[in-house]
C-alpha cells in the first residue's frame, strides 16, 4: 500500500476520466526538461519549452487567450507550419498530459522518424486504430455519432475519443476543436468539462501514450474540496486512508503473552565478587 503522506489528496477519484487536473503543471513539463529543453516565461507567467533542436515546442499557457492550457507543436522545419499540434485544456487530468510528454520525449531521443512519424493505416505500429485499442479493452462501445464520424464512449457515457474521416484544414485542426482526433469528459462533447485535441499528422505512439493512461483502471488522487461539483456527482469518491497496522506475527502475541504475566522470584544464586563486595569473614577454627 503507498504511504498516504506522498499521496497529493484525500480521495480517490474512480473512473478516472472525471478526475480533472490538478492545477499544477510540473509533472507533465518535467519529462522534457530532463533532457534539457530550453525553459522561458513571459511577463504572464505562461511557460515555453523548446527541443534543442528547435522542431518541438511546448506552451503552457494558464493566462493565454482561450482555455487551450497545454499546447504542442512539431515542425519538420523550425520555420515552417507544424507538421501536427497537440491541445489539452485547463481541465485534463495532469497525468493524461504527463502520459503524452513521455511518450514525447521518448520519441524525441528516438529522433525525426519517432516523432514526426506520419499515422498510416493498416502499417504496423503507425497504424491509426492501435490508439483506440487500451479504450476498448476497458470496454468502451463504439459509437456512430454522425456521419463521417468514429467514435468510442466510456462504459458510464460521460467519455468519449472521435476520430474525424475525410479532408480537414490543417490550420483549423491547430487553432480549434475541428481537429482529426477529439477526447473528451463531460455530458457530451458539445459542454465537455475537459478536452484534448490532436492534428492529422500526430504520430500514433503519442495518442496510444494517452488513451492508454485513460483507460489506466486505477483511480487518481484528489482534493475533495477542489472537485468539480459535476465530478462529485458523477464520480466514485473513495478516502484515501492511513495504511492499516500489519496483523502480530506468532512470535509477537508469544511476546505480548510474556509480558503480561506475573514476575517470577529469582532463583538463588552463588554471590559473585565485585569491587564493593566485602571481603568474606574467616571461618571459625576446629
Amino acid at each position: 500500500m503507498p504511504d498516504t503522506k506522498e499521496i497529493d489528496g484525500d480521495v480517490y477519484i474512480s473512473p478516472r476520466h472525471l478526475a480533472s487536473t490538478t492545477g499544477t503543471g510540473d509533472p507533465a513539463l518535467a519529462p522534457l526538461l530532463d533532457l534539457g529543453w530550453d525553459l522561458r516565461y513571459d511577463e504572464d507567467s505562461n511557460v515555453y519549452l523548446s527541443a534543442p533542436d528547435r522542431r518541438v515546442r511546448l506552451g503552457y499557457l494558464p493566462e493565454g487567450e482561450d482555455d487551450g492550457l497545454w499546447r504542442i507543436n512539431a515542425y519538420k522545419d523550425s520555420f515552417g507550419p507544424p507538421a501536427w499540434g497537440v491541445c489539452f485544456n485547463d481541465r485534463v487530468p495532469t497525468e493524461f498530459v504527463r502520459a503524452f510528454t513521455t511518450a514525447l520525449a521518448e520519441a524525441y531521443e528516438r529522433g525525426p522518424d519517432a516523432y514526426l512519424a506520419r499515422p498510416v493505416a493498416g502499417v504496423d505500429e503507425h497504424d491509426p486504430f492501435l490508439a483506440v485499442v487500451p479504450l476498448l479493452k476497458q470496454s468502451w462501445e463504439i459509437d456512430r455519432p454522425r456521419w463521417g464520424v468514429f467514435a468510442v464512449q466510456s462504459p458510464d457515457g460521460l467519455a468519449g475519443l472521435e476520430f474525424t474521416t475525410g479532408d480537414l484544414d490543417p490550420e483549423t485542426e491547430l487553432t480549434t476543436r475541428d481537429a482529426r482526433w477529439q477526447l473528451w469528459a463531460g455530458n457530451s462533447i458539445d459542454r465537455p468539462v475537459w478536452y484534448a485535441t490532436a492534428s492529422t499528422d500526430t504520430p500514433v505512439a503519442l495518442l496510444t501514450a494517452v488513451t492508454r493512461s485513460v483507460a489506466d483502471p486505477a483511480p487518481l488522487p484528489r482534493w475533495r474540496e477542489e472537485t468539480f461539483s459535476y465530478m462529485k456527482g458523477m464520480a466514485q469518491l473513495t478516502p484515501i486512508l492511513p495504511p492499516e497496522p500489519l496483523a502480530p506475527t506468532p512470535l509477537d502475541v508469544q511476546r505480548a503473552v510474556a509480558s503480561r504475566r506475573p514476575a517470577a522470584h529469582p532463583a538463588a544464586s552463588v554471590p559473585r565478587w565485585s569491587t564493593t563486595s566485602r571481603p568474606a569473614l574467616p571461618s571459625p577454627r576446629r
